[in-house]
């Protein structure tokens, strides 16, 4: 099947945006509603603010991160190295126990969000490649 280089970077561009709309959103809320997002997240103890909050500026410094990669190489690095970490890390923390439902869901959220995306560069790498050599398409 052959994709359309263009279709497949504007999804590829559009992925790397809401992703790290996503990860702004969690800074944000880190930032500013700490107590709340953690008993949002099941929660029942909340720690000192400052741990949340520098979380959050975390989220907000990493989402930038995506963008500013993406921008100036259209590189996904950084992204993929992000989800992959998180999705090893969220999913060790809910399989060893005592973490709140949170955590596991998040998790695999963002084993899903780096599969997404690394699926669809392979679509953009494969688009190119069809594009540079005729005779393969």
């Amino acid at each position: 099947m052959r994709i359309q280089p263009a279709l497949a970077g504007r999804a590829e561009r559009w992925l790397v945006v809401l992703i790290a709309l996503h990860t702004y959103a969690i800074g944000v809320a880190l930032l500013a509603v700490p107590g709340w997002a953690l008993r949002f997240g099941g929660w029942e103890a909340v720690p000192p603010l400052f741990f949340p909050r520098q979380a959050g500026v975390f989220h907000l410094v990493l989402g930038t991160g995506y963008l500013l990669e993406y921008a100036r190489q259209r590189g996904v690095a950084l992204l993929l190295t992000a989800k992959a970490l998180a999705t090893v890390f969220l999913g060790a923390a809910a399989l060893v126990g005592g973490a709140p439902w949170f955590v596991g869901f998040a998790g695999a959220a963002d084993g899903l969000m780096g599969l997404a995306v690394l699926m669809t560069r392979r679509m953009v790498r494969s688009a190119e490649a069809s594009r540079a050599d005729p005779v393969r398409s």
